[in-house]
């Protein structure tokens, strides 16, 4: 029988704390929101159409990777700055602002820093407006800005320049890798899996798709195995690492230590069997949905095949939409014309058809 026993503000039923009215919260996340879509997508879409056209993906992709630094550098060390101790009369104390003790027991859990859309599909897992719930928002902007950033600059390192294909790309990896764990990990596990989120899929992505003969003979023209299927895995494989016991039990309402311990607290809490426990749950979970998901979709789509082609023939595929549904969307600019570059050329490889060229890394 243990003896460990959670401190009084972070007991299960202290997962909506009387100090913290629910209202309020609601309403900070609700604000945040408002002041994101400012941002993503009002400021890309506004500077990216008061321009001249020659400069437009640049003013809007400048938008988009400032909403991002901006967001790291603020939760970084800015909120102390603004709100923390003094260093002299007119400036802040700079100091990290995510730690969970912080996080929780001083009032930062309404400012939940929102990536729009996102923001419901982690922040309402606890199904309440609890501490819990805006820790889960806050990590998943947090780890999603680090993403963003970290495929761009290794873009820049090996390609020479950013893309606003590769941006998004590193958006996407790290709102589904922060997923799993974004209410039961600390700030710091979510910046650190945002550069692994950012990193890992962008090397499978840009290396080993080039090198692996059968990720090349799949159509995969939304890179979806790369920003889905690796970032997920990394997602869930992560959580087993630095899922936090007492914000587990926040967020499962259990009081059993047993469970829901990372790997990383399993050491450095003398419970390792627990910590490798959760960690050999994650995997087992990772390989339960990849089998389920190859079964049952090999399932449907030879159903389909019964009734229409999985594949469409070359001719019809090099036509598109005016092929299939007798008709085209409105062409952004030039009749439908396609500026190629050298950035673009890169992510250019989806679908399968390669052309040519391997990415190499010191």
């Amino acid at each position: 029988m243990s003896n460990f026993t959670l401190p009084q503000n972070l007991q299960p039923d202290a997962a909506s704390p009387d100090w913290l009215n629910k209202g309020d919260n609601a309403w900070q996340l609700t604000a945040a929101t408002m002041v994101g879509l400012q941002s993503v997508p009002g400021l890309v879409i506004l500077y990216g159409s008061i321009v001249k056209k020659k400069w437009a993906v640049n003013s809007a992709f400048m938008a988009l990777y400032a909403f991002a630094a901006v967001l790291v550098c603020w939760v970084g060390w800015g909120y102390r700055m603004a709100f923390g101790d003094k260093f002299i009369h007119f400036l802040g104390m700079p100091n990290v602002s995510l730690d969970a003790q912080y996080l929780i027991d001083k009032a930062f859990l309404g400012a939940g820093l929102l990536w729009l859309g996102w923001t419901g599909f982690n922040g309402g897992d606890p199904y309440t407006v609890s501490t819990d719930a805006s820790l889960a928002v806050l990590n998943t902007h947090v780890c999603t800005a680090t993403s963003l950033l970290t495929w761009l600059m290794l873009d820049i390192i090996f390609f020479g320049k950013p893309s606003v294909i590769g941006a998004t790309q590193g958006m996407i990896t790290g709102l589904v890798c922060i997923t799993p764990a974004a209410g039961v990990v600390q700030g710091w596990a979510a910046i650190l899996m945002g550069i692994m989120s950012g990193s890992i899929p962008w090397y499978t992505m840009m290396v080993l798709h080039k090198k692996i003969w059968l990720l090349k003979q799949v159509d995969d023209t939304m890179a979806v195995f790369h920003t889905h299927a690796v970032a997920g895995s990394l997602g869930g494989i992560l959580t087993g690492v630095f899922a936090v016991p007492k914000l587990s039990r926040l967020f499962y309402l259990v009081d059993n230590w047993q469970h829901y311990t990372g790997l990383f607290y399993g050491f450095q809490m003398g419970r390792t069997t627990a910590g490798f426990k959760q960690f050999g749950i994650q995997i087992l979970g990772i390989v339960y949905v990849v089998t389920i998901n190859i079964l049952v979709t090999s399932i449907i789509c030879l159903l389909i095949s019964v009734i229409v082609p999985l594949r469409l023939a070359e001719d019809e595929l090099q036509t598109g939409d005016d092929a299939i549904h007798g008709e085209e969307a409105y062409a952004l600019w030039g009749d439908g014309e396609k500026y190629e570059s050298k950035m673009n050329s890169v992510y250019e490889e989806f679908p399968p058809a390669s052309k040519g060229g391997e990415v190499e890394m010191a």
